[in-house]
C-alpha cells in the first residue's frame, strides 16, 4: 500500500479468561486472567490487535474507559506508531504515564505497530529489522507455589509439552527449607538437560534475599528473579554482589530512564522488560538499545505473541518467557517446537480473536 492509512476506530473489551494452571506466587493467587482486548481499526480494512494483562478485574473497567476516552485524540491520524506514541505521551505529561494509564498507552502502541506491519505486508519482526526465526523460550506456565510433593511431576510435564530446555519455578515460601526442597526436587527430576529459573516475586528483604540466595547458590539455578522490591536498585545490587547465581529483573520497569538507573546501579545480571510496562513496542525498542549499550542480555516477560517478534529484533536477545494466558481468546495461539516459539511468517503479529470465546468470557 502506498496511500496513507489512518485510524478509523478503537475498541477495547474486558474478558476474564481461564488459566490452564492458575498462578499462585508468594505474593498471592489469581483465579482468572483479567485481560483487555484492543482493536485499532483503519480505513484500509486492516485491524491492529493486542491484549493487556490488567492484574486484577478491578483494573479492567478503568483501562477500557481510558482507552475509549482518549481514542478521539488519534482517530483520523496516520498509522505511524512513533508519532502516535509521542502525541499521546505529550498530551498526558501532567498525569504521567505509569500505572493503568501507561498500560493503556502501551496497548495502543502495540496495536499501531501490528497494523503498521500488516499495512506493509510483513511480520512485525521484519518491520523492526529482524527476521522470522525460532526464539528460544522457557515454560513459565506453571510451577507456582504448591506442596513440594507435586513440583517434580509438574516440572517434567511442562518441559515435555513443548520440548522446552528450561522452566521457571516460583519460590518464596514461609519456610526457606521448603523452597530448597522444591528446587532440589525439580533439579533431581530434570537433571542437567533442562535449566531451572526461579522467581521470588519481590517477596524478601535484603538480608532474607542474601541468606536464601546463599542456600540456593550451589543448586545450579540459571537465575534468581526479583528477590526484593523491583524499584530498590541498591538492594538488588547488594544481593547480586553477594550471590554467585545471576539475578534477573526488570519486568516492572516503566521506561528507559528507570532501566538506565537499574543497570548503572548493577541491580541485575540479566534484564527482562515487559512490553506492556516498558511502553509497548516503541518502549521496548528503546530499552533494547539501552541493554545493548550495557552489553546486557535481554529476555521478555509475558506476551509471547509480541515478545517473539521483539526478541527477533533485539541485539542481546536471551530468553522468551512462554505464558499461555492469552490462548483462551486467540484463534491461533503461538506455536512451540523444540523449546522455541515459532514466529508465523505472515503480516503483523498474527493475533486474531476467537470471537466465540470472547463472548463467553466477556465482562459486561
Amino acid at each position: 500500500m502506498t496511500d496513507i492509512v489512518t485510524i478509523r476506530n478503537i475498541r477495547a473489551r474486558a474478558v476474564l479468561a481461564p488459566f490452564r494452571l492458575p498462578p499462585a506466587a508468594a505474593t498471592g493467587a489469581m483465579p482468572r486472567a483479567p485481560l483487555v482486548l484492543i482493536d485499532l481499526e483503519t480505513d484500509a480494512g486492516i485491524t491492529g490487535r493486542a491484549y493487556l494483562f490488567a492484574f486484577t478485574p478491578a483494573a479492567q473497567k478503568p483501562i477500557v474507559e481510558f482507552i475509549h476516552g482518549i481514542a478521539p485524540l488519534i482517530v483520523g491520524d496516520a498509522v505511524a506508531p512513533l508519532d502516535l506514541d509521542a502525541k499521546l505521551r505529550k498530551r498526558h505529561t501532567l498525569i504521567d504515564t505509569p500505572g493503568l494509564v501507561g498500560l493503556a498507552l502501551a496497548g495502543l502502541d502495540m496495536c499501531a505497530w501490528d497494523a503498521a506491519a500488516q499495512i506493509r505486508g510483513v511480520p512485525l519482526a521484519v518491520l523492526l529489522g529482524g527476521s522470522v526465526k525460532p526464539i528460544k523460550a522457557y515454560n513459565s506456565c506453571g510451577l507456582w507455589i504448591q506442596p513440594v510433593s507435586g513440583v517434580a511431576d509438574e516440572a517434567e510435564s511442562l518441559a515435555a509439552e513443548g520440548g522446552f530446555s528450561a522452566v521457571k519455578l516460583r519460590i518464596g515460601r514461609d519456610d526457606p527449607a521448603q523452597d530448597l526442597a522444591a528446587v532440589r526436587a525439580v533439579k533431581d527430576r530434570l537433571g542437567d538437560r533442562v535449566a531451572v529459573m526461579t522467581d521470588f516475586n519481590q517477596r524478601l528483604t535484603w538480608n532474607e534475599a542474601i541468606l536464601r540466595g546463599r542456600m540456593l547458590d550451589d543448586e545450579g539455578l540459571y537465575w534468581i528473579e526479583e528477590p526484593v522490591r523491583h524499584d530498590d536498585y541498591a538492594g538488588n545490587a547488594r544481593v547480586a554482589a553477594e550471590l554467585r547465581t545471576p539475578i534477573q529483573g526488570g519486568e516492572n520497569l516503566l521506561n528507559t530512564w528507570e532501566l538506565s538507573q537499574a543497570l548503572d546501579a548493577r541491580a541485575y545480571d540479566y534484564v527482562m522488560p515487559d512490553v506492556q510496562r516498558i511502553g509497548g513496542v516503541t518502549g521496548w525498542l528503546r530499552a533494547a538499545a539501552v541493554a545493548h549499550a550495557h552489553g546486557m542480555e535481554m529476555s521478555s516477560h509475558l506476551f509471547p505473541e509480541f515478545s517473539s517478534h521483539l526478541l527477533a529484533a533485539t541485539p542481546t536477545c536471551h530468553w522468551l518467557e512462554y505464558m499461555d494466558w492469552g490462548t483462551p481468546v486467540l484463534r491461533e495461539p503461538v506455536q512451540v517446537k523444540d523449546g522455541h516459539v515459532l514466529i508465523a511468517d505472515r503480516p503483523g503479529v498474527g493475533i486474531e480473536w476467537d470471537e466465540d470465546a470472547v463472548a463467553r468470557y466477556l465482562v459486561a
